[in-house]
């Protein structure tokens, strides 16, 4: 699968658009979000965000709208933070001129706010006004998300009952609006996905409506190749696969929640990342498969932040059960690993730093008690890079250009990890590298 053939659409197509909070800002925006959507008649089912920010120091209306949650208990303090998202909305509904009264909705909500509706019901109100107005200035009808998103009793989202219960409704609905980020409990509880979840029920949405094409837009013209706050002017990633996006979501690439992939994989529905500021520019595809290759790597990415765990005992590999119980301390501690790189006499575990910062000591001792190393420690200040591509499954040399490029920046790698599929390699850098060993790498493998 390639973009001409992505791109070419039949006429009975179905796409599900998502437009994340910048996009939803201003009245000004929903008006450029307005044209996008009846560009086109394919695009019937829209995912709004809560309004962004409109300038650096402005608040998101979801940032607020916690606010009022954590002062919940002061009723005037509510009153005097709820008028600061009560004022987003009126500009926005006042600036499109819609004769829209939402005063009912915002006594409703404080109320509910105040008498403990739970912090997951506060944020996502951010979603819910903003769906209202959008469907309200779209004609279109109003789908409240928590009738139709459900998670389970233990808080995870129940996918295959929300597909079903989701795309039963669609089916009475041609043209529709539902608010992103949340859902309901058994119970009737709202539930939020994590934050950007949006783009999530962008796609739980597009695998219900069994959609041509899911479209994500935000303020970004797609993915690029490497993070612009460090690489000058990256390239563009024109056709991405979902196991390639999958790791660079992961080792930082916030371009798209990487949650939001599975149910669009599940049905082979493409995803689009378009830019709500420049819709002329085709974006990003991410898809399936695909044979179109520009590069043997698709891109670079990075976290720092992280802590490694070096272990040595002679004969480990021999002793049986001792990674087992080496990880079920990490477990025990609630401490998940990233990366597990191990020799014949020696075992490293890459975590977080914040995870394993409040239980560091107590890490060592239990891990002493449980297999007696004959050494250990725990380094911190360490970085990961990950080069991701589906060209180098056939590619020769990519590590070696991936090491000299490292080395001829002067750059020691303390970490190297390959995955199974070939597709990724991860290298460890200090974090004082951790910028200049991006550089380098890229410049070997793109300019």
């Amino acid at each position: 699968m390639n973009r001409e053939n992505i791109a070419s659409v039949p006429e009975d197509a179905v796409k599900v658009v998502k437009f994340g909070g910048s996009s939803l800002a201003d009245a000004e925006h929903f008006r450029m979000v307005q044209n996008i959507i009846t560009a086109e008649p394919s695009r019937r089912y829209v995912i709004p965000s809560a309004p962004g920010k409109r300038f650096k120091e402005d608040d998101k209306v979801t940032d607020l709208l916690y606010k009022c949650y954590e002062v919940a208990s002061d009723r005037e303090e509510l009153k005097k933070v709820f008028a600061r998202v009560i004022e987003r909305y009126e500009l926005i509904i006042k600036g499109l001129g819609l004769t829209l009264d939402l005063t009912e909705e915002y006594e409703q909500v404080q109320r509910a706010i105040r008498h403990h509706a739970g912090r997951d019901y506060a944020a996502s109100r951010g979603e819910y006004l903003n769906g209202i107005i959008l469907a309200n200035l779209l004609g279109y009808d109003f789908i409240d998300a928590a009738e139709v998103i459900r998670f389970s009793d233990n808080g995870a989202f129940d996918g295959e009952l929300t597909n079903e219960i989701l795309a039963k409704a669609l089916k009475e609905h041609t043209h529709a609006v539902i608010p992103g980020f949340y859902g309901s409990m058994p119970n009737g509880t709202v539930k939020t996905f994590s934050r950007g979840g949006s783009d999530i029920t962008g796609s739980i949405v597009a695998r219900a409506a069994e959609a041509t094409i899911y479209e994500n837009w935000t303020d970004v013209s797609g993915f690029l190749m490497a993070d612009p706050r460090i690489i000058d002017d990256p390239r563009p990633i024109e056709v991405i696969t979902y196991k390639e996006l999958r790791e660079l979501s992961y080792m930082g690439a916030t371009v798209l929640h990487q949650d939001s992939i599975f149910p669009v994989r599940f049905a082979g529905i493409p995803i689009n990342i378009r830019n709500t500021n420049a819709p002329e520019c085709a974006g990003t595809m991410i898809v399936p498969t695909t044979d179109d290759l520009k590069s043997i790597i698709t891109g670079i990415a990075g976290k720092t932040g992280f802590s490694v765990i070096n272990i040595e005992k002679d004969m480990m590999n021999s002793e049986l059960g001792f990674g087992r119980r080496v990880l079920a301390v990490l477990e025990k501690e609630n401490v998940s690993f990233e990366h597990l790189p191990s020799g014949i006499d020696t075992m490293s575990i890459i975590v977080s730093t914040s995870d394993i910062a409040p239980c560091r000591q107590h890490v060592i001792d239990e891990i002493c008690r449980a297999v007696e190393p004959e050494f250990i420690s725990i380094e911190d200040d360490l970085a990961l890079i990950a080069v991701v591509g589906r060209g180098m499954v056939k590619a020769k040399g990519t590590a070696a250009k991936l090491f000299k490029a490292c080395a001829g920046a002067d750059i020691n790698i303390r970490m190297i990890d390959q995955g199974s599929s070939e597709f990724n390699i991860i290298i460890g850098v200090e974090a004082k590298d951790f910028e200049r060993a991006q550089k380098a790498i890229y410049a070997e493998f793109v300019k």
